[in-house]
């Protein structure tokens, strides 16, 4: 398992998924998972997925700058953390941000995210 391939196809499908449909996130977050959105904690999948789908705007459109990441314990988990610009539909200037991600393994093989971070980052 190459750690980079793993984090930008992680990257690529939770932003697609959040630009197109923020429920399709669900699948992604357990009931031990948490987010923090700019301060704000959230635990549980069906928390964090009805803080995201009542952000107050329908369309964005999420653009990558870096990825980063990490190999995170014995346990095979992964540090992942995210720059980019978020464009929202009507707004003329993009929105900075940054992410980060921990993922866990799932005993299917797959990855589950264990903590998200998000903040916007104003100049």
């Amino acid at each position: 398992m190459d750690p980079d391939a793993v984090a930008k196809a992680f990257v690529e499908h939770y932003y697609s998924t959040f630009d197109a449909n923020r429920s399709g996130l669900a699948n992604l977050y357990h009931e031990s998972s948490m987010l923090t959105f700019e301060g704000q904690k959230i635990q549980g999948s069906q928390g964090i997925v009805a803080k995201l789908t009542s952000l107050p705007f329908q369309q964005c459109q999420h653009s990558i700058t870096t990825v980063d990441c990490q190999p995170s314990g014995p346990a095979g988990g992964m540090l992942v953390f995210v720059s980019g610009n978020l464009q929202l539909v009507g707004e003329q200037h993009a929105l900075k941000f940054s992410q980060m991600f921990h993922l866990m393994p799932t005993p299917q093989g797959s990855f589950y995210v264990l903590n998200d971070i998000f903040r916007l980052n104003y100049a």
